[in-house]
């Protein structure tokens, strides 16, 4: 099958080309890879032509009319090829088996749920391409020496298989669909329409998740074995008011067994 990657960026180029550097190593190169840019200002359109040559990069933009996430990932959608579509974010840097991951976990009638592991500003600033092109970004020695505290967290770091399987069995987060990892097939995702386009920041894209659950399409827990690394940012686009509807919505769609929405594709 063929594989896209789709990553959604707003005014932070500088950590969309961390996130590009992983995508260039990975063991499993991705057939396509979309950026979906909510309205940035033109440094992120430079940023990402220097790397045209090196990854398969389709470039997706329209005009900043405030947070319209979800539309410009329908945008992509649109212009997206690939059987099956792995769904990021600009600020998250993928391990190198990221896309190979993924990959080895499809199965029809499924989504994958993956997560995060958060990094503080202080080693966000600090990564460089050699250390994520070297993966030693992704080995806890290395963090460590850079000033990260240990939690229970850091766990999502062993890799291990027989250890990955095991968390990804027992932890009690649910398999929802989480924006900055997560993939399906691009079949299932245009059966359901895409995005819903009224949804703002705040679970926005979870809202696709249980419209896939309602049509029998299931969650699979892969949070321990996809890996990426966050790197802090603020969210000034965050409101409440926002929040509060999403929830509605999101309350309508599980109440209603909603498959598709009128608001999308």
């Amino acid at each position: 099958m063929t594989i896209g990657v789709i990553i959604s960026t707003y005014n932070n180029h500088a950590w969309l080309e961390k996130t590009l550097w992983g995508y260039m190593c990975q063991l499993r190169p991705a057939d396509e890879i979309i950026i979906a840019d909510d309205g940035s200002k033109p440094e992120t359109r430079n940023m990402v032509k220097k790397y045209e040559n090196s990854l398969p990069i389709k470039y997706v933009w329209h005009e900043d009319k405030g947070f319209r996430k979800t539309k410009i990932l329908n945008e992509a959608l649109k212009v997206a090829e690939s059987d099956y579509l792995i769904f990021t974010d600009q600020d998250c840097i993928p391990r190198n088996d990221f896309i190979a991951t993924h990959e080895s976990h499809a199965r029809q009638g499924h989504f994958l749920s993956g997560g995060y592991f958060r990094l503080p500003m202080s080693i966000s600033q600090e990564i460089t391409q050699d250390d994520i092109a070297s993966q030693q970004v992704f080995q806890l020695k290395w963090l460590r020496q850079h000033g990260l505290k240990l939690t229970f967290k850091c766990t999502k770091l062993i890799h291990a298989r027989w250890f990955t399987r095991m968390m990804n069995c027992i932890t009690p987060t649910g398999a929802t669909w989480n924006g900055m990892n997560s993939s399906g097939w691009r079949s299932d995702i245009l059966a359901a329409k895409g995005f819903d386009e009224r949804m703002q920041y705040g679970g926005e894209d979870r809202e696709l998740g249980e419209r896939l659950v309602n049509a029998g399409v299931s969650g699979v827990q892969i949070r321990y074995s996809a890996i990426v690394l966050h790197l802090d940012h603020q969210r000034p686009y965050k409101n409440v008011e926002a929040i509060e509807k999403n929830r509605s919505i999101r309350k309508q769609t599980r109440e209603n067994h909603s498959t598709q929405t009128d608001y999308g594709l």
